[in-house]
């Protein structure tokens, strides 16, 4: 959200996800990522930003992985990205 010319506001959300699993949403109102590019973004290597290396989110979604959990993104309608995190509960 470095470079966003409005307000900035980043929001997080928990809330059980069914009997035994825990979600995480974090939305912010930064520049986001082109629709479509959801999946591309977990590819080692991928970056929306200029200066991205593209190994933060690969290597996160293989944490979250090998904890039994899930983690996806999908762009904001408006500005800014939504990242979903589940993980069981034990």
């Amino acid at each position: 959200m470095a470079d966003a010319d409005r307000s900035r506001a980043l929001t997080i959300r928990s809330h059980l996800s069914g009997p035994r699993a825990i979600m995480v949403e974090v939305s912010d109102c930064g520049r986001g990522f082109v629709a479509g590019s959801e999946n591309r973004i977990f590819d080692a290597f991928f970056s929306t930003k200029p200066a991205g290396l593209g190994m933060g989110l690969p290597v996160s979604r293989s944490i979250v992985e090998a904890h039994g959990g899930t983690l996806w993104a999908a762009a904001n309608g408006g500005a800014g990205a939504t990242f979903f995190l589940t993980v069981p509960v034990e």
